[in-house]
C-alpha cells in the first residue's frame, strides 16, 4: 500500500514537472514583431474609422455600428473616441477615450494606446492603404486586431485579402468577428 502511494506520487511529480517544463519552454518562446507599415501620414490618419472586423477586447464583444476616432493634438498625443451600440444595432451607446502616444515618430506605425494611467498597450498600424481608406491595427501580443474603413462596409475581396495578411501575421483569424454596421446618419451625429 505504502509502495503503490509512494509510485503515485512519484508519477504525479514527474508528469507536474513536465507540465511546468513544457509551459515555460513555449512561454518564453517569441515570436517576431508584428510587421508594421513604413510610415503613416498622421494629419491623414486622423478622422473617423469604422470597424469593420475585429479580435475584439472584453469592452467591444457585443460592439455594433463601431467607430473609432483619431485626432491631432498640439502635444503630439492622439485623441481617441470610441463609440459603439452595445449588443445590437440600437443598443446603449458605449464611448470611450483613449489617448494614443507616438512610440515611433520616424514612422508613426508604432503607437501605445493607454485607457489607463499609466498603461499604454501596444498598437501597431501593420496595414493601411495607400489612399488610407482602409488600415488593420495590430499588436505583438497577437491577441487583438482591428480591420477599420472609411466607409462601413468593403469590398469581400478586400476583407479576404486583409484576413489573409492578419492570418500571415500569425494570428488566430478563426477568432475574428465582423462588426455589424448600419450607419443611417449624416452630419456629426454618432451611432
Amino acid at each position: 500500500m505504502i509502495y503503490r502511494k509512494k509510485n503515485t506520487i512519484a508519477k504525479m511529480l514527474k508528469w507536474s514537472s513536465t507540465i511546468l517544463l513544457w509551459i515555460l519552454i513555449t512561454g518564453c518562446q517569441t515570436m517576431k514583431p508584428i510587421h508594421t507599415v513604413e510610415t503613416v501620414d498622421l494629419n491623414r490618419f486622423m478622422g473617423d474609422w469604422y470597424v469593420i472586423a475585429s479580435i475584439p477586447t472584453f469592452i467591444e464583444k457585443k460592439a455594433f455600428n463601431a467607430v473609432e476616432s483619431y485626432r491631432l493634438e498640439e502635444d503630439g498625443t492622439i485623441a481617441t473616441t470610441f463609440r459603439f451600440n452595445n449588443g445590437s444595432l440600437d443598443g446603449p451607446l458605449k464611448e470611450y477615450h483613449p489617448r494614443g502616444f507616438i512610440r515611433d515618430n520616424e514612422s508613426n506605425a508604432l503607437w501605445g494606446m493607454q485607457f489607463i494611467w499609466p498603461v499604454k498597450a501596444d498598437y501597431r498600424v501593420m496595414y493601411l492603404s495607400e489612399d488610407y481608406t482602409r488600415t488593420v491595427i495590430g499588436r505583438n501580443k497577437r491577441d487583438y486586431v482591428w480591420i477599420m474603413a472609411r466607409t462601413p462596409v468593403i469590398a469581400d475581396t478586400d476583407y479576404k485579402t486583409l484576413v489573409d495578411l492578419i492570418a500571415d501575421q500569425g494570428y488566430d483569424i478563426s477568432k475574428i468577428r465582423r462588426v455589424p454596421q448600419r450607419h443611417l446618419y449624416s452630419g456629426g451625429q454618432r451611432p
